[in-house]
């Protein structure tokens, strides 16, 4: 039995729908007859049309917010819509900045309880249950919802595979934002975006990683050179960007983003379970590490037992010759 509707948070960056609204629109076409969306913006109209054609019939917007909190907002407006009638069997939310503070204010609201850190769901009759990995990945647990819905879920990215339906634009409905009184005084007063070249971490094709094993920071420009020349995104262990060798957006783990490649190079990284968590889906997987007994051949499809101190530098340059 499927579900009658879900809805999906739709997030979007300069236009562009974000991956993980799509991924989640496309497993929520697999489970309801109905899948409708929402979204704090004054841009719905120009992300509507790629909605659509992921699945999403209707699109409720709360139109711009001159420079306030998208969270404090979309969650009053979305719980006055269910306490109206119109209201979902089940609300997937993407694990992002904004997913948790919408997902945990609209929690407070309709008195209902939040699952996080999803990685699939699946509908048996009148039960939802979600599947968690806890304890560092190293145990999956399911757990059904026993309440009333809608029920609230935060999903990882990458949990799902994105895909269209052929759908036309969805509708946009404008919906009403109740007064917030002092929880709406707060504004966004500036956005740092931080500077990089080739592609995103979570998006890339091919994906370069270093850890400890690089021995110090310096050496991560050889992990840079060879994203480089792959046209890959470079990454990193959490042991490296604690340590302040590169910034946390470069963190691939539990704590710092998924990463799904077809391709995804481990330098110097001994392949901790929190590491593992963030990229063992990766479809093919390269591991660089001296040690034999590292956690992350584990893993790996192809293995390098050898120094990344050596084995690095005859990599890149092989790769310059080629490439010219």
């Amino acid at each position: 039995m499927s579900l009658s509707t879900i809805w999906v948070h739709a997030e979007a960056q300069e236009g562009k729908v974000l991956t993980v609204t799509l991924e989640l629109v496309s497993k929520a076409r697999e489970l309801a007859g109905n899948v409708e969306a929402f979204y704090a913006g004054d841009d719905a109209d120009a992300i509507a049309g790629t909605l659509g054609a992921h699945g999403v019939t209707k699109l409720y917007t709360t139109g711009g917010l001159d420079g306030k909190l998208p969270g404090p907002a979309l969650a009053a407006a979305l719980a006055a819509q269910i306490e109206g009638g119109n209201a979902p069997d089940m609300i997937m939310f993407g694990t992002t900045y904004d997913g948790r503070d919408v997902a945990g204010r609209l929690s407070v609201k309709l008195d209902r309880p939040v699952l996080t850190n999803c990685t699939d769901i699946g509908v048996d009759g009148d039960t939802v249950t979600v599947t968690e990995p806890i304890f560092g990945g190293t145990t999956i647990v399911d757990t059904a919802f026993r309440c009333d819905p809608p029920h609230i879920g935060l999903f990882r990215p990458k949990s799902f595979e994105p895909s269209e339906s052929g759908g036309g634009a969805a509708e946009v409905v404008p919906i009403e934002v109740p007064d917030l009184g002092a929880t709406g005084a707060a504004k966004l007063v500036n956005r740092h975006i931080e500077e990089r070249q080739g592609p995103k971490l979570d998006e890339a094709d091919i994906v370069v990683a270093g850890g400890r094993g690089l021995g110090e920071s310096g050496k991560f420009e050889m992990i840079e050179e060879l994203a480089k020349l792959l046209k890959a995104a470079p990454g990193a262990s959490r042991a490296i960007v604690d340590a302040g060798w590169v910034p946390y957006a470069y963190q691939v783990g539990q704590t710092g983003k998924v990463v799904k490649p077809t391709v995804y190079i481990a330098a110097g990284i001994s392949g901790a379970t929190q590491h593992l968590v963030g990229m063992k889906g990766s479809k093919n997987i390269i591991a660089i590490n001296k040690d034999e007994e590292a956690p992350i051949f584990g893993v790996a499809d192809l293995g390098i037992v050898g120094d990344v101190h050596k084995v690095l530098p005859a990599l890149l340059e092989e790769l310059r010759k080629r490439v010219g």
